[in-house]
């Protein structure tokens, strides 16, 4: 059999514990392996986006462009990839091209050498400007174009190539399957990795979560299917919501044609820093840290990094008792909004949705603002389109409310200038580019994290290569 050597793109940095751990680990805890990382041969790092960007500002007192510059530091062979959620960038909300454009070029100035792209309704329209402007950023990154899998009446396999082919023809150069809760059944993604092959040239990614059990019989499947590229997670931190086991997944393939080429002996000493990490994060945060593995997810399907942080969130508001009632309602709040895939923003929208009528007791008495921009189409198209009652009698919305033309709406939005405009109005002189795109994104957070100017330590004979700009209380422009 001719050798088709399968890639491995490493987690660590950011889903991993984004799944386990509610995105608090520090890039201090990073920086002790990460020329280790470097090292090792994987095809990218994920080490940027997601809930990383938020966590940095709200939990962690880390500035997110210069973890970003850190990485970028000591990340000389690997690329550094970033998951990017479209219009929506990091925040929760659609954003004016300018804003999406100046996000992406910033970034992949910071170092962002991989941009997998996606959008929460499988919306392409929401998909085209970030993508567009990676593709010509003068960095000349890797652009990914994402499939966000689930499953409902209204998804096939079928659906999925179609995406693909227009991704490929937008110019994308990769195409990631992603399987956010760990729905992808073992052979559903043997005929879809055979059905892409046929239809796409460009090379395939898989990433899937644990959650359901599937992964590491999924990646079995995919790769003999064809698929280039897995994403896993070391061991410390793989599994359970997170991704199938690095280690694991290189002695799985060892000796094969699809054999990795990696050394797992050469993972020991990293994975048994990150164990360390991992239990340190448990203690200093009360994290549970570990989930079982549930089959029920293909009902409830909240992705792996959402249950750890609702888990954290029940436990701090002292109703964990309420957690089965809360997995049983989302997929009804789900099917009501016409079936989206859950995974942010669309996911948090929903969950909060649900746990609000399980604790009032009735449905929708009280609908969040989100929910009902979600239901008239703010972000986009849903797969099956709302039932008209519900959207005005249940959720009490306008017709003339209900959008039609999300670009029409998204051209709204306030630009950078007028972001910028808005901080120099709150007392700060000359804010930079990416404090400004801070803000844009996370508005008051962002103002909380700047009045207060932290500057984060390194652990002891740990050396952070010094940013463009310091932490310290004299960034430039600032009164």
């Amino acid at each position: 059999m001719e050798k088709k050597p399968v890639k491995i793109t490493e987690t660590i940095l950011r889903d991993a514990h984004q799944s386990l751990c509610a995105t608090r680990m520090r890039i201090s805890q990073m920086l002790p392996q990460l020329e280790a990382l470097d090292n090792v041969g994987f095809n990218a790092l994920e080490a940027w986006g997601g809930a990383t960007f938020d966590t940095c500002l709200r939990f962690l007192g880390e500035d997110p462009w210069e973890r970003l510059d850190t990485l970028k530091a000591h990340l000389k062979k690997t690329p550094i990839q970033m998951l990017l959620r479209g219009q929506n960038l990091l925040g929760y909300n659609h954003y004016n091209d300018d804003v999406v454009r100046a996000f992406v070029r910033k970034a992949s100035e910071h170092g962002v050498k991989v941009f997998r792209i996606f959008d929460a309704l499988n919306d392409i329209t929401n998909l085209r400007t970030s993508i567009d402007e990676a593709l010509h950023c003068k960095e000349h990154p890797h652009v990914q174009g994402c499939l966000v899998y689930t499953i409902s009446p209204f998804h096939k396999n079928e659906t999925f190539v179609e995406l693909a082919r227009q991704l490929e023809k937008m110019g994308c150069h990769s195409i990631c399957i992603k399987d956010m809760s760990g729905l992808l059944k073992p052979y559903v993604a043997e005929d879809l990795v055979k059905k892409l092959k046929a239809a796409v040239k460009i090379p395939i990614e898989l990433h899937t979560h644990y959650t359901s059990g599937f992964g590491s019989m999924t990646y079995m499947k995919a790769v003999e299917a064809g698929v280039d590229i897995i994403d896993c997670a070391l061991a410390p931190f793989a599994n359970d919501t997170s991704q199938p086991c690095t280690e694991t997944m290189i002695e799985t393939f060892a000796g094969t044609p699809f054999d990795t080429g990696l050394s797992r002996k050469e993972l020991i000493p990293i994975s048994q820093h990150f164990a360390k990490v991992k239990a340190d994060l448990i203690k200093e945060f009360n994290l549970k840290g570990y989930f079982d593995v549930n089959p029920n997810v293909l009902d409830f399907q909240i992705p792996g990094g959402m249950l750890s942080n609702l888990v954290n969130q029940l436990k701090d508001a002292h109703m964990e008792d309420k957690y089965q009632d809360l997995l049983d309602e989302m997929p009804r709040v789900r099917a009501d909004v016409g079936f989206p895939p859950l995974v942010t923003p669309s996911s948090q929208i929903v969950g909060t949705m649900a746990t609000m009528n399980v604790i009032s007791g009735k449905r929708y008495a009280m609908v969040p603002k989100e929910f009902k921009d979600l239901a008239r189409g703010k972000f986009g198209h849903t797969p099956k389109a709302i039932d008209h009652d519900f959207l005005t009698n249940t959720l009490k919305i306008k017709d003339e409310e209900i959008i039609t033309d999300i670009a029409k709406e998204d051209a709204k939005e306030k630009t950078v200038a007028q972001f910028r405009e808005d901080l120099v109005k709150k007392g700060f002189k000359n804010p930079s580019d990416e404090d400004v795109l801070s803000f844009a994104l996370f508005p008051q957070v962002a103002l909380d994290f700047f009045y207060q100017r932290p500057m984060v330590e390194p652990p002891k004979g740990i050396k952070i290569v010094k940013p463009a700009f310091t932490q310290t209380a004299g960034r430039k422009g600032w009164k």
